[in-house]
């Protein structure tokens, strides 16, 4: 089998006890066969546009000699630099697909200002721009930061003497604006399904392009995903996709938030993949499952709350549950194909058994139109509550910042959760250089005691932003914010990349405010050395 799931305790007593309606329900032959009512009637226009990655794996059968070719093409003129521009689904399948296989691909899924030139100018290893192809990755090709992205690497490579259409991949819709424009540019375009969703789109031309292009072996990730394309279309107790699905979303009173921890897996980054398709096709509805990724030793794990539901991704699930300290977690084991198949249809599954549309994002709008009203107005930042060691404090309720600390302000904002409820820790900064700042969410877990996610700003908004606004509320925010003296021009745009995403993060803070939500923002103004302070004030 090309994917195992081993349960013990409680989700294997859910799953007994949830499994037999699913499987009444043909739940599972029902998705293969593109039955868009399963989830109800509500759902059922945007579920029949939206099934095609249920025959992704043989639709992009035919993709991989054009990937191949292409590849080898580039290879031949000395073009051994990929940079993909893509958001969401569009960047986290293909990095991990990358990641997993050990070929060098670039993510730029940041407006950092700092990000933004590290892809354009490269290394003395993987080379510059003058060994570098752009793939650009949008289903509309609207999206503000793929946009921007396209408008500086084009602007670049014409300064370099370099015609864009020599170096510039594009992954879109068929029809998009962003593929009419591209055509007329004279640029390669890869038309993905348009009844696929961006983050149901690992096995499109979406995850398939830009990790072929980088040197990933995609023919042999079509063929592990297709081992267990029949496997999950069964009504039977032994269909993985139902049996995972049952585990997550059954249960009374179901466990609401699911720690991902990759213990010893070889495969890199999938807790991430998991995370966004997880957040955004489940957190609608004043619902949702909270995926919450962890590290094997990370506080939560000590004495994890009730509302916790651990999943441990491994090498071997069935030989990993020896070890007696695993009880009552979900094991899981399998290749990274079988992981994209199972967990797309579990998802899809999970969403039926919420009694929600797990296939549109409703709320994910709103952060993108605050984000273009400030742009277009271009206020001047709110006032700080107070500034302290170089850190700006900004609260979205004055008695958050009562104390005057850094440490009072946290533990003020500690106290704003329910009994049931989580931290978000968003970092809108140059994660290159401040890689360090995701180890805050451990310091913060144990400090808060509750289960606490961490996101890198912008990408998050296009994945567990939709949780964060339509889920639950029940969540506080930390904002992580920096000055920076770095910047960079947009060409044909009114404003730069440190306007950009310092406007993606007050927007985003002013819609997490506007639905009740506490959030804190600190902004480091001399990042490099504020830092310190900051892990200071959260221990």
């Amino acid at each position: 089998m090309a994917f195992d799931i081993h349960l013990t305790g409680r989700p294997k007593a859910v799953v007994q006890e949830t499994l037999p309606s699913l499987i009444g329900d043909m739940v599972a032959s029902g998705i293969s066969a593109g039955d868009a009512w399963l989830w109800g009637e509500a759902a059922q226009d945007e579920a029949s546009r939206r099934l095609g990655w249920v025959q992704a794996v043989t639709v992009s059968q035919a993709l991989v000699p054009q990937i191949i070719a292409l590849r080898d093409e580039f290879r031949a003129q000395g073009l051994t630099r990929i940079v993909l521009a893509g958001m969401g689904g569009s960047s986290l399948a293909p990095e991990v697909i990358a990641r997993t296989a050990g070929v060098p691909l670039v993510i730029l899924d940041s407006t950092a200002p700092g990000q933004v030139l590290a892809a354009l100018d490269g290394d003395t290893e993987s080379g510059g721009l003058a060994q570098t192809v752009l793939v650009v990755s949008s289903k509309s090709g609207s999206t503000v930061e793929t946009d921007s992205a396209l408008r500086t690497f084009e602007a670049a490579f014409r300064d370099l003497g370099i015609d864009p259409a020599e170096r510039i991949v594009v992954v879109t819709d068929p029809a998009s604006p962003l593929d009419a424009a591209s055509r007329a540019s004279g640029y390669r375009v890869f038309n993905a399904d348009p009844t696929v969703g961006g983050r149901y789109s690992a096995l499109t031309a979406f995850g398939l392009v830009p990790a072929g292009l980088a040197g990933a072996d995609i023919e042999e990730l079509l063929a592990e995903a297709d081992a267990t394309v029949l496997e999950v279309a069964i009504d039977s107790p032994d269909n993985p996709a139902l049996v995972l699905a049952a585990a997550i979303a059954g249960g009374d009173p179901r466990r609401d938030k699911l720690a991902l921890i990759a213990d010893g897996t070889h495969l890199i980054g999938l807790p991430d993949w998991i995370e966004q398709l997880l957040a955004e096709s489940t957190g609608k509805d004043g619902t949702g499952i909270l995926p919450v990724v962890m590290l094997p030793v990370s506080p939560e794990l000590e004495s994890a709350p009730a509302d916790l539901q651990v999943v441990r991704l491994v090498d071997e699930a069935n030989e990993f549950h020896l070890f007696e300290h695993h009880h009552g977690e979900i094991l899981i084991s399998g290749s990274l194909g079988a992981q994209f198949v199972v967990w797309e249809h579990a998802t899809a599954i999970a969403g039926r058994m919420l009694g929600i549309n797990p296939f549109d994002q409703p709320d994910v709008e709103s952060a993108k139109a605050a984000t273009r009203g400030l742009l277009e107005a271009r206020p001047a930042p709110a006032a700080p509550a107070f500034t302290v060691d170089g850190v700006e404090v900004r609260v979205s309720d004055p008695e958050l910042a009562a104390s005057g600390t850094i440490a009072g302000v946290l533990d003020a904002l500690w106290a704003r959760v329910p009994a049931d409820g989580y931290v978000s820790v968003q970092a809108y900064v140059d994660r290159l250089e401040l890689s360090q700042l995701s180890g805050l969410r451990e310091m913060i877990a144990a400090d808060s005691g509750r289960p606490t996610t961490f996101g890198w700003g912008p990408r998050f908004l296009h994945s567990t932003g939709q949780y964060h606004k339509g889920g639950p509320a029940n969540g506080v925010f930390l904002q992580i914010s920096e000055g920076t003296d770095v910047d960079v021009e947009i060409p044909g745009r009114p404003f730069t990349f440190g306007q950009l995403i310092q406007a993606q993060a007050a927007g985003d803070a002013s819609v997490l405010a506007a639905h009740g939500r506490p959030v804190v923002t600190l902004t480091l103004t001399d990042p490099r050395v504020e830092v310190l302070s900051l892990f200071e004030a959260a221990q």
